[in-house]
């Protein structure tokens, strides 16, 4: 009996938080461990489903950072980092977009459909839904100049979960276009779909101080000021750049957690006290 009355009290818990969701557009970074380890990407559908059947409208975009690493070393190609971003050369490129546009998007696609939701796998080359520019000479490594929302669109009011991998065409006839960092990606649709919040699936707990504890919240000046003194660094820079970019651009919140954790989608969005750094 005990048992049964904790479980009602999550429920009536979550309640309030199914009010304010429902029918709220909420774009999920999917990454890290929840996208490798078999039980945590069981979970993470079962945690999508249950998003798609209490009424709201998640977007998940996906990174590939490790299996494209992977592939590059095997065909004997190498591949450099600065401030947590991959520098993409024309060799890489293919390569690239073959891991993240096929492998990668079509396996979690296909999985989400097996779970029940009408999920549907594009890029951002489908429906011209990105254009991007070189972030440096001969890179291609791409900063998105353009964004077009309509395919987007017609899929979410069509009850579709769009499963969006982080790869923009370019204005130019026969280019093989640009890899994205898939963060900056979740940022440009939340902010081009007017998105009521965006989750970043990590392999972390969140932003830690120094001492390896988590912030539960923070803001701009803080953040800020955590740069300045080297305590964000590395891959959790790219995070950062796309969280404030999405609060300034009208997001209301950011939510950076730990994908590592089962159901750690469910336990931030509708718990009182979540699991991760809610940026706002």
């Amino acid at each position: 009996m005990e048992t049964r009355i904790k479980i009602a009290d999550i429920l009536l818990d979550s309640l309030p938080f199914i009010k304010i969701f429902r029918g709220k557009m909420i774009v999920i970074k999917y990454g890290g461990s929840a996208q490798a380890n078999p039980r945590l990407k069981e979970q993470f559908a079962k945690d999508v489903v249950m998003m798609y059947m209490l009424g709201i409208k998640p977007i998940i975009v996906h990174g590939g950072g490790k299996d494209i690493s992977e592939m590059l070393d095997i065909l004997n190609i190498k591949s450099e980092f600065i401030d947590g971003h991959r520098i993409t050369t024309q060799e890489s490129m293919p390569i690239v977009e073959m891991v993240l546009s096929g492998s990668i998007n079509k396996e979690l696609t296909a999985f989400l459909n097996h779970h029940g939701i009408k999920a549907v796998g594009i890029s951002g080359k489908d429906g011209g839904i990105f254009e991007a520019i070189s972030k440096e000479e001969f890179s291609y490594t791409g900063k998105i100049t353009r964004v077009d929302i309509s395919l987007l669109t017609a899929l979410l009011q069509n009850g579709f979960v769009p499963v969006i991998a982080p790869v923009a065409g370019s204005s130019e006839v026969n280019h093989p276009g640009y890899n994205i960092n898939a963060d900056m990606v979740a940022c440009e649709i939340a902010k081009s779909l007017n998105a009521f919040k965006v989750i970043f699936l990590t392999d972390t707990k969140g932003v830690l101080d120094a001492q390896g504890n988590l912030f539960s919240a923070l803001n701009e000046e803080k953040i800020l000021e955590l740069k300045k003194l080297g305590v964000i660094t590395g891959g959790m820079l790219p995070k950062i750049e796309a969280c404030l970019e999405c609060i300034k651009s009208g997001v209301q919140k950011v939510h950076i957690i730990d994908g590592r954790i089962e159901h750690s989608l469910l336990l931030e969005l509708f718990t009182s006290k979540g699991i991760g750094t809610e940026i706002f």
